[in-house]
């Protein structure tokens, strides 16, 4: 089964930052970066309004909580709102890909970087 895990980020910067690090260890497939987000919130009892950059890391349901962790720890902001959930519906063919990426046989190497992005996995 599959996962996603949700985080807004202060800075494309640290977004990237961020998915780079969980995508060379082999603990998420794909992380989509979305900008121009606007985030309003209560925060220490105050209203509060920040423009962030949200990402979407999309991995394996067995790697669900080391997923959260590593992406809090990965974070910028002292308290980061990171969710996650378990996916109960995706195609045969990403499941396939995110199960095959970080599933229980994947996991223990670096992931090699390439110039192929168009079309890959969503």
């Amino acid at each position: 089964m599959t996962a996603l895990v949700w985080c807004p980020f202060p800075d494309r910067g640290s977004a990237e930052a961020a998915a780079d690090r969980l995508l060379d260890r082999g603990l998420v497939a794909c992380a989509n970066i979305i900008g121009g987000m606007q985030s309003l919130f209560v925060w220490n009892g105050e209203r509060g309004a920040a423009d962030e950059v949200g990402v979407l890391f999309k991995t394996d349901a067995a790697l669900l909580e080391e997923v959260v962790q590593a992406v809090a720890e990965a974070h910028p902001y002292d308290c980061p709102a990171v969710l996650g959930w378990p996916c109960t519906a995706a195609t045969a063919g990403t499941a396939g890909w995110l199960s095959a990426l970080t599933g229980a046989g994947r996991r223990g190497g670096p992931v090699q970087r390439s110039g192929w992005a168009a079309g890959a996995g969503d």
